[in-house]
């Protein structure tokens, strides 16, 4: 999943395909651990897309919290 794509996400959305990524993610390690999977790459493409997916959720949050900031500042002044 590319960043643009990620952006284009709303926040429900998101939340949700992280938690359809990391349970991908535990599978993958799962059936890793038992036998040898086709492409051991995926898990690091799918704990990479997991990163990417919480870093576009975090960097929101963070926007919400400073948009909020700025409000009770104008609202004082």
């Amino acid at each position: 999943m590319k960043n643009s794509e990620i952006v284009e996400l709303s926040t429900e959305e998101l939340v949700a395909k992280i938690a359809e990524e990391k349970a991908t993610l535990t599978k993958l390690k799962f059936a890793h651990a038992v036998s040898a999977i086709e492409n051991p790459n995926r898990i690091k493409y799918t704990r990479k897309t997991v990163a990417r997916l919480l870093t576009e959720l975090n960097k929101r949050k963070l926007a919400e919290k400073a948009a909020k900031a700025n409000n009770e500042t104008a609202a004082e002044a």
